[in-house]
């Protein structure tokens, strides 16, 4: 059989910069048009060159209530999101919502309450929870391939059952996951990583202090777990953070005054260009240097911030008013210092619990 080419009548670097142009609903069907397509796409180079071209397009997938009430007009009642969670999608360059195929044998119920999401690459990846109905802790770990459109298991956390741990990727091939604690509420030290291409679990050194309900940020090559409380000292959070470098594997010293305060680290988070950012009292702060300052106010619509992820130069702010109405998602421009709010229907206005960026 002789060469095919990638576009017949094209060289195959045109054929190449058509592909990449593709919509990402356009991915499972131009992978099964041919074999050649489907090499092509999930070559590196690829991926590269979406994003090299930003072409690649951002989306933010939610681990999301559903809502009792449709219909109400919003300010005139309260939102009860049910305790019922599910995947969905938004694409804020557009405004368009979706909601993602369920997880294979996934209970009416839906999915695992207090679950970790973490985009890799064109993977979503689902890890623990609590059974919705039993409260029971989960160890296992699902992979969602946009490029296939299909879910897969991977391989279980090993080691004691986990909740409320660190979790972060480097965007590349390994899921990071340290501390939280076991099914006695003691606070765990342990860390390890998801190899998702070899679909196992590798051990980490500890880290030097247990850290229950830390945040996970994966950032220029190194694996940061920030704040959390150890055992003794429930719900009195640490200012500190300690980190992983991929390279050496192993844990640096502790920087013990990396938050300006006690707080709950939940919406601490870093970009691809070298920051951290942290949602607190109403404002986006951002490390510089040693000290943390603000950067851009939050709209008065989301002084009750129940998420927040970045991607490049933007912001991605989930959030109400409070507690009780609907949840609203804002883009905050980090050049402009400007926000802008990304319109959903009460479909898409339920409670967030967590939540990933990732550039397709």
């Amino acid at each position: 059989m002789g060469y095919m080419e990638l576009i017949p009548g094209l060289p195959d670097d045109v054929g190449l910069e058509c592909l990449i142009r593709i919509s990402r609903e356009s991915f499972p069907f131009v992978a099964s048009a041919c074999m050649k397509w489907k090499d092509t796409i999930h070559l590196p180079e690829f991926w590269q060159r979406r994003k090299a071209e930003n072409l690649a397009q951002k989306v933010v997938v939610f681990s999301q209530a559903k809502v009792g009430g449709l219909g109400q007009e919003p300010g005139t009642k309260k939102y009860s999101p049910t305790q019922v969670y599910r995947l969905t999608l938004c694409e804020p360059e557009t405004g368009r919502w979706a909601e993602l195929p369920a997880i294979p044998d996934q209970k009416d119920d839906g999915l695992p309450m207090f679950c970790q999401l973490v985009g890799i690459g064109s993977n979503l990846v689902v890890i623990g929870g609590w059974d919705p109905t039993t409260w029971k802790v989960s160890n296992d770990v699902f992979v969602y391939n946009f490029v296939s459109a299909k879910w897969r298991r991977g391989a279980t956390m090993p080691g004691c059952r986990r909740s409320f741990f660190a979790c972060a990727s480097d965007d590349r091939r390994f899921v990071f996951v340290a501390g939280g604690h076991d099914t006695e509420k003691s606070a765990l030290k342990s860390a390890m990583a998801y190899d998702l291409t070899e679909d196992l679990w590798v051990m980490l050194p500890e880290m030097e202090t247990e850290r229950d309900e830390s945040a996970g940020i994966f950032h220029h090559g190194k694996f940061y777990v920030v704040g959390g409380y150890v055992t003794s000292m429930q719900g009195r959070f640490e200012t500190s953070a300690e980190t992983f470098d991929v390279a050496s594997w192993q844990w640096g010293s502790v920087q013990r005054d990396f938050l300006n305060s006690a707080i709950c680290p939940r919406n601490c988070i870093g970009n691809a260009n070298g920051r951290f950012f942290l949602s607190c009292s109403g404002n986006v702060v951002a490390l510089q240097g040693s000290e943390w300052k603000g950067v851009a106010e939050q709209p008065d619509n989301v002084q009750n911030t129940t998420h927040v992820t970045t991607c490049r130069d933007k912001v991605f702010v989930m959030g109400s008013r409070r507690s009780d109405e609907r949840h609203q998602m804002f883009i905050l421009d980090l050049k402009s210092c400007r926000s802008e709010r990304v319109d959903a229907t009460d479909e898409f206005s339920g409670h967030v619990q967590s939540g990933c960026c990732l550039e397709l």
